[in-house]
């Protein structure tokens, strides 16, 4: 096989400096872009500095970057097909009587070993560091003892007393609780019982604690109370974990994180998309490599080099805003998570080959 050989050895090292540079490039420039937005932030808070800026910062890049995976494949892939063309090496690996699917051997290997990487050890390290930049960004920039969401949580618990539906506007800094809280309550049957509105809601054994609260039912008139005690078999973890975004849990975790979900009656779906997303990744830079080696494989006296690469990262693009609408759909249950996760790579795997096929085959 060509990959156990010394040209093979040889394209392997290519492929994967080209892939290793693209990537590392576009972390640090985004680590940059993302310190000087939070250094404009922290003008509003008296306690940001400059070593805490930093920090926050290194937290957060690496769960960012993780999305330009797939691009680095792209670009890292089509950088070093056209510099080896530019060098004349694939035109000699051609007259010696090696086609362009045994180059290739070298770089979907590459990619699909970058691809497992990320998924196995990137992440879990990217989703660890995720959590602290929210609780550092929470200490930082918090205001009125909050910390927003980018939109209202949704929880749903059983109890003895019934069903009961929760909206909560944010999540307490230490997570033990809920702020500007809201419980529709109903009875075993499903029938409304009362609503309770209250400053917020700190969850404790058994039971929410709710403070500063006002209960409105249809037989009776509105009361208010100082403290008031509601029935709950949610656990700390479970609920933590409602508000928890998908790209803050590892690989290695989401599987329990999952399991415990759907045992506290929650929606899954999100975790479940992001899990199937994360073991397609592999797939989808193999795909990316071959939509790079479709336009990158021309010879350049043969011109047309600039109109093909254009080209490739069009279709690059066009992979990648598929794949996020795919997810989109996922998420909304419109389709399966699985399908929504696998559906691009494996579309583009084959519009990959299709396209070298017609190229090199005719």
């Amino acid at each position: 096989m060509l990959i156990v050989s010394t040209f093979g050895r040889y394209l392997t090292r290519q492929f994967a400096r080209a892939i290793l540079s693209v990537f590392v490039t576009f972390f640090f420039l985004i680590g940059t872009l993302d310190f000087v937005e939070l250094m404009r932030r922290a003008g509003d808070s008296p306690v940001a500095t400059t070593p805490l800026i930093v920090q926050l910062a290194f937290y957060r890049v690496p769960a960012v970057a993780e999305q330009i995976f797939p691009f680095a494949a792209l670009f890292g892939g089509m950088f070093a097909l056209l510099t080896l063309s530019r060098k004349l090496e694939l035109v000699v690996a051609r007259s010696v009587g090696v086609s362009a699917w045994q180059f290739l051997q070298p770089a979907a290997l590459v990619a699909g070993v970058i691809g497992v990487l990320s998924v196995v050890a990137y992440n879990p390290i990217s989703a660890s560091l995720k959590r602290q930049a929210s609780a550092l960004e929470a200490r930082i920039f918090a205001r009125s003892g909050q910390v927003l969401t980018s939109q209202p949580i949704w929880l749903r618990q059983s109890s003895v007393d019934g069903q009961a539906i929760i909206r909560a506007v944010s999540a307490l800094p230490d997570g033990t609780g809920l702020a500007q809280v809201a419980f529709f309550s109903f009875d075993p049957a499903g029938h409304f019982i009362e609503r309770i509105d209250a400053r917020q809601a700190q969850l404790r054994l058994g039971h929410w604690e709710l403070s500063d609260a006002r209960v409105i039912s249809a037989s009776e008139e509105p009361q208010n109370y100082k403290s008031y005690l509601f029935a709950t078999t949610l656990e700390l973890d479970q609920m933590r974990q409602s508000f928890t975004p998908p790209d803050a849990v590892g690989f290695w975790s989401m599987p329990s994180v999952i399991e415990r979900t759907k045992r506290a009656g929650l929606d899954t779906t999100r975790y479940e998309l992001r899990y199937q997303s994360l073991m397609a990744r592999p797939l989808l830079l193999i795909a990316m490599v071959l939509v790079a080696a479709s336009v990158s494989l021309r010879f350049f006296r043969f011109g047309g080099v600039t109109r093909l690469v254009i080209g490739g990262v069009a279709a690059g693009f066009v992979l990648y805003v598929a794949t996020q609408l795919s997810e989109e759909l996922g998420s909304t249950g419109i389709v399966s998570p699985v399908v929504a996760a696998w559906l691009p790579a494996v579309v583009g795997s084959m519009l990959g080959v299709l396209a070298l096929l017609h190229q090199e085959d005719g």
